[in-house]
């Protein structure tokens, strides 16, 4: 990977993506060019048949509401877009609105799809997570006082974001205050109750796990 820090930044996408450990890997377009328009990012699939992009769509408090365009650059994919499926081939470019279900899968080794995404009528910004930046990273280090600052950080630009405030639990019980984690726990799954089952199966809450107030949040 090369970046020129003149009129022109350049990034070898499959440099990049064989530096990490791991068949699927994320590369940061946007942040490692310094791009400030618009969202880009590309992800990386050593394996055919192995998944390329995860099962989501762009409504929830993670997300930003933006349209998507995933293009093939490199292999070849299947999408899966609201339970249709479409053949990806080396070449392809696939828009995806906010409210579809998407998914894909490699069908050949080391596929790469770029994904460009934005907010239709509406100035770029980062999303909630992008907000929190280093947070993954200090995470992945266990340093979590510093992931827990990048996470307050992004809730100056997303205030009460459901994702974040999550993420607050999470650090916070890690540190041990467990006050602080009950009560962004409480916050987030107010906002978004698809998170109390993910707390139940979150190893970061171990610590909580026999917590009355715990168990109260998390409950069916």
């Amino acid at each position: 990977m090369s970046t020129i820090e003149t009129a022109q930044r350049v990034l070898s996408i499959p440099q990049k993506a064989r530096e990490d450990e791991g068949d699927r890997t994320f590369v940061g377009v946007r942040r490692t060019l310094g791009i400030g328009s618009f969202g880009a990012n590309a992800i990386y699939q050593a394996k055919a048949g192995e998944e390329l992009v995860n099962d989501h769509d762009e409504l929830g408090p993670g997300s930003t509401g933006q349209e998507e365009l995933y293009v093939l650059v490199q292999g070849s994919a299947t999408f899966t877009v609201d339970g249709e499926e479409i053949d990806a081939p080396h070449g392809t470019a696939l828009l995806v609105l906010p409210d579809s279900k998407r998914s894909a899968v490699a069908t050949s080794d080391e596929t790469i799809v770029l994904v460009i995404g934005g907010v239709p009528g509406e100035a770029y910004r980062l999303g909630p997570m992008q907000s929190a930046e280093g947070f993954f990273d200090k995470y992945n280090a266990k340093d979590y006082a510093g992931a827990l600052e990048a996470t307050n950080r992004g809730l100056e630009a997303y205030p009460d974001n459901a994702l974040l405030l999550y993420n607050v639990a999470c650090m916070s019980a890690l540190l041990g205050d467990r006050e602080a984690a009950l009560t962004a726990l409480a916050e987030s799954v107010s906002k978004w109750e698809p998170y109390k089952e993910l707390a139940r199966e979150d190893d970061d809450f171990v610590s909580l796990r026999d917590d009355p107030k715990f168990v109260e949040l998390i409950a069916a």
